[in-house]
């Protein structure tokens, strides 16, 4: 339960497909989300065939916004292209000189490796690399992406992932031991660097992949995009209101924290300080170790907080639920309005 299978085949969307890539893919460099990035920016220009050039401009553009906050962005020791891209933020080369320096070093891997996921090739291909050319097409599947529901969440989202991604690099330590922590007021995930706190990423961005865009509870479209008024709430599975009876727990763990629609979070018919029905809390489990399992930087944050196995998490959701419903006595449920999808 948890897997990249089990994410992708209860709901093989093209969304699905997409967010495993940039939910589950490895990530030994940053390449990938800024290639994500560049996909989604050339898709809204209804082109069909690019050329490395081309695809250069938005590529470089997203590398070098990263660069300028964060200069490591892979696990290597060393990039001539990441050099490339400092050298342009500190005016050391031309426009044209990085340009030129992205189609001769910034797609020698990517290319090939943005579709595989778990050691294996998706069976949705979002561009072709063109054989002995310096060019892509892309496919009709990204286009597609642009007509889902809420599209620019995919944005947000790998801009999240990538946040998360480089802030583990930039404090020298694995990925997996990058230990986040969620601000109530801000709705952001922060970290610790030698006791001065770092702003993350916000965790809406951060989490909707893992709910596919949906809310927790009743599978309704929700948005990450905090200019729109039907923008999710980050609810607590457990509510806040039990963290005065359960000192020894963290309620603003990454572990108790899901994405709803504002109806089902604080609506006529709400969760409010209720617990949530039995069936939500196996929910709440694979969520969790799709988050764990994808070696997300928030993993080894998710192990700390409810357990290193699988079994000991599963008790340690079973307790938090005896311990909730015991306090709280009412249980809350609600309808479901989309599809069932994790």
């Amino acid at each position: 339960m948890g897997d990249i299978e089990t994410f992708q085949e209860e709901h093989p969307s093209l969304e699905s497909y997409w967010r495993s890539i940039i939910l589950f893919g490895r990530n030994v460099a940053s390449y990938k989300f800024a290639l994500a990035q560049s996909l989604l920016d050339l898709s809204k220009e209804g082109k069909t065939e690019v050329t490395y050039g081309e695809l250069a401009v938005p590529y470089s553009r997203h590398l070098c916004e990263h660069v300028e906050k964060a200069p490591k962005q892979a696990t290597s020791q060393s990039s001539r292209f990441i050099t490339a891209c400092s050298n342009y933020n500190d005016g050391s080369i031309s426009y044209d000189q990085l340009i030129n320096t992205t189609v001769q070093l910034g797609f020698n891997n990517v290319i090939d490796a943005f579709h595989i996921v778990n050691n294996g090739a998706l069976p949705v291909q979002f561009y072709e690399k063109v054989p002995n050319q310096k060019k892509i097409i892309l496919t009709d599947d990204v286009f597609k992406l642009d007509e889902i529901t809420y599209s620019d969440n995919l944005m947000h989202e790998a801009e999240a992932r990538w946040n998360l991604v480089e802030s583990a690099w930039s404090m020298g330590i694995s990925r997996n031991l990058l230990d986040v922590a969620y601000d109530e007021e801000s709705r952001l995930f922060f970290t610790n660097d030698s006791f001065r706190r770092k702003n993350i990423t916000s965790a809406r961005d951060a989490l909707n992949g893992y709910q596919k865009g949906k809310c927790f509870y009743c599978f309704d479209d929700i948005t990450v995009d905090t200019g729109d008024d039907k923008l999710c709430d980050v609810d607590h599975f457990f509510p806040y209101t039990l963290q005065p009876l359960m000192p020894d727990i963290n309620l603003n763990g990454v572990w108790n924290l899901v994405l709803a629609c504002p109806s089902c979070n604080r609506g006529e018919d709400g969760k409010f300080a209720k617990v949530p029905a039995i069936k939500y809390l196996s929910r709440l489990s694979k969520r969790n170790e799709f988050l764990i399992n994808s070696h997300h930087p928030l993993r080894e944050t998710l192990m700390s907080q409810t357990g290193d196995t699988a079994q000991k998490r599963h008790d340690f959701l079973q307790e938090m639920d005896k311990r909730a419903i015991s306090l709280l006595i009412h249980r809350w449920d609600t309808a479901a309005i989309g599809e069932e999808v994790f």
